[in-house]
C-alpha cells in the first residue's frame, strides 16, 4: 500500500471557463492556468504521482510544453493512471477537498466523482469530494483564487 497527498492552486480570472473535477461550473470566472486549471484533478494526479515516487505535474506535463496549452485535465489524470498501472498499482481510494468562497459546488461533487472515478478505474463510491469555504479568510475566501487537496490509496495490482 501507498499513500499519496496532493496540492494545487490556481488563480481565478474573466474570460476562462471554471473547470472542476472534469465539470464546467456556471460562474462568471474561471481558473488560469497552462491547461484548464483544474485545481482538483491536478491535485488527485499529484498525489497519485507521489504515492508511486513519480514526482509532480509539472514534472510529467510541464507549462513550457505547447502539447499541454488548454488541455482537459481528464486527459491527464488518464495519462497519470496509466503510469500508476505500468508500474504495477491501482486506486483504492481518493478523498478530496476544494476550497473555494464561491461558487457553491456540492451539486457537482456527484458528476465530478463518476469523471474521477471513470479515469481512475475505481468504483464512484470509493471518490469523496468535498467543497469548503475559509469564511472569506485568506486568496480563496476574498475570491482571488481556489485551492485543492486530495490524498489517495494505491494497492499492488
Amino acid at each position: 500500500m501507498k499513500v499519496g497527498i496532493g496540492y494545487d492552486v490556481h488563480r481565478l480570472v474573466a474570460g476562462r471557463k471554471l473547470i472542476l473535477g472534469g465539470v464546467e461550473i456556471p460562474f462568471e470566472r474561471g481558473l488560469l492556468g497552462h491547461s484548464d486549471a483544474d485545481v482538483l484533478l491536478h491535485a488527485i494526479g499529484d498525489a497519485i504521482l507521489g504515492a508511486l515516487g513519480l514526482g509532480d505535474l509539472g514534472r510529467h506535463f510541464p507549462d513550457t510544453d505547447p502539447r499541454y496549452k488548454n488541455i482537459f485535465s481528464l486527459n491527464l489524470l488518464e495519462q497519470i493512471q496509466a503510469m500508476a498501472e505500468q508500474k504495477g498499482f491501482s486506486c483504492i481510494n481518493i478523498d478530496a477537498t476544494i476550497v473555494a468562497q464561491e461558487p457553491k459546488l456540492a451539486p457537482y461533487a456527484g458528476a465530478m466523482a463518476e469523471n474521477i472515478s471513470r479515469c481512475t478505474k475505481i468504483d464512484k463510491g470509493a471518490v469523496n469530494i468535498k467543497a469548503k469555504t475559509t469564511e472569506g479568510l485568506g486568496f480563496e475566501g476574498s475570491g482571488e483564487g481556489m485551492s485543492a487537496y486530495a490524498v489517495v490509496l494505491m494497492k499492488k495490482i
